[in-house]
């Protein structure tokens, strides 16, 4: 299979530059049909859709206008999504049919963000076309009018989409190999055995783990900065604000960027966390492979706590912060469960009996992935 590489990770041929021009005509073909008669004014989303855009208005049949966008956004080491503005929209739209031409659409808050400042120009109507949808990453309601094609929420380069920069310029489209990275989320509430099976994980599949809890206690024991503002929140059984979070996971990614994959010890809690990781992720072309979640009964969950309580480890393992954590769990946190459910990415695992049993039940998980 033809492979590629970009910025030392290795790209494999997911989908031919024949069935691209395919996919492509199809939408050139609706599009023919739809507004032919209309005065229309096409505005593909610079830097991606150039590509898609070219191939689109050159098959298209009737006359139209053509202007393209830039989106800025607040910037660090990836996009978060949150849309500053709309560069170029200086267009006279008005009363006009606009095309949205689109290279990618996966959760759509770049798109949503698009529609509500071209809505400002009082077009007719609007219409959507995206050369990619990813609907296991969807999450808002709009109507996409003309998808070209639809695929799995994994991270790709080519035909205009890029990796750190590189890769627009391919007429195929690649995803990562996949057998080089397994990422886990290990989730479940507090006491449910995490960490236990983290460890044994760790063990077999050589991954790197990313405790978020041991991460920040360790920043409290050096009495840093950050340690002390995370201070205040832990001690209450509270969550630690995601900024927070979110940069010190990614400062220990790229420290790791040569491990075979990362295992994520009791993030994320909430279901914008779980966005904002998988973003993330897939700008570094390490999607997350799976959830494993470890469903354990609320009494036994307390009894665990209490128990590890009486070694001293853990200043928040006492009964009336143990029961403040579970209830936090069960309303902030276990929707997150239903999130990676409908992306078709949870396995749920018995978390009650031996630890041997239990880590068997995820290794056959593990396999089977």
């Amino acid at each position: 299979m033809k492979t590629i590489q970009i910025h030392g990770k290795e790209f494999e041929v997911s989908i031919t530059e024949e069935k691209i021009q395919q996919a492509v005509q199809r939408v050139a073909n609706d599009l023919n049909r739809d507004l032919r008669g209309k005065e229309v004014v096409f505005l593909p989303i610079l830097n991606g859709a150039f590509m898609f855009a070219s191939d689109i208005f050159r098959r298209i049949e009737f006359d139209a206008r053509i202007s393209f966008l830039k989106t800025e956004s607040y910037t660090g080491t990836s996009s978060t999504g949150h849309i500053t503005q709309v560069i170029g929209l200086n267009e006279n739209i008005k009363g006009k049919t606009v095309v949205i031409l689109e290279d990618i659409i996966d959760s759509g808050l770049t798109m949503e963000n698009v529609i509500e400042q071209v809505r400002a120009g009082e077009p007719a109507e609007i219409k959507i076309a995206t050369f990619l949808f990813k609907p296991d990453a969807f999450v808002k309601d709009f109507h996409i009018d003309y998808i070209a094609l639809k695929i799995p929420n994994d991270f790709i380069v080519g035909y205009g989409l890029d990796y750190d920069g590189f890769g627009r310029n391919y007429r195929d489209i690649y995803t990562v190999k996949s057998d080089k990275f397994l990422n886990l989320l290990i989730f479940g509430a507090p006491g449910a055995g995490k960490g236990t099976q983290s460890k044994q994980i760790i063990e077999r599949y050589n991954l790197v783990h990313l405790s978020t809890g041991d991460i920040l206690r360790a920043e409290i024991e050096q009495n840093s900065r950050i340690g002390q503002l995370a201070k205040r929140y832990m001690t209450n059984g509270g969550f630690v604000p995601d900024e927070i979070v979110l940069s010190m996971i990614m400062l220990k990614i790229m420290e790791n960027k040569g491990a075979s994959g990362f295992i994520f010890d009791g993030f994320p809690r909430t279901v914008e966390q779980a966005r904002r990781i998988d973003a993330l992720m897939r700008e570094e072309s390490m999607p997350i492979s799976a959830m494993i979640a470890l469903e354990v009964g609320t009494e036994e969950l307390k009894r665990r706590l209490v128990e590890r309580g009486k070694t001293g480890r853990r200043a928040d393992d006492t009964p009336d912060i143990i029961e403040n954590r579970i209830k936090i769990y069960h309303e902030k946190t276990a929707p997150v469960k239903e999130y990676y459910r409908e992306q078709g990415k949870l396995r749920e695992v018995h978390g009650e009996g031996a630890i041997e049993d239990i880590f068997r039940n995820i290794e056959g998980i593990i396999e089977n992935l």
